[in-house]
């Protein structure tokens, strides 16, 4: 998925188009600049998932 069709997809947090334009420029902000994830902090993201995904189909 490109850039473009995630921020299409992304979900309507604000009714104001200028308001919720906003919102999502300040997260892709804070997302650039945050420091990429190291290959442990993945896996350990990863085990989480896979643990959740394990309980909802038990």
């Amino acid at each position: 998925m490109t850039d473009e069709e995630r921020r299409a997809a992304r979900p309507v947090r604000f009714e104001d188009p200028a308001r919720n334009a906003a919102y999502w420029a300040r997260i892709d902000r804070i997302v650039d600049a945050a420091p990429p994830l190291t290959d442990a902090q993945r896996a350990r993201l990863r085990g989480i998932f896979q643990q959740s995904m394990a309980r909802e189909a038990a």
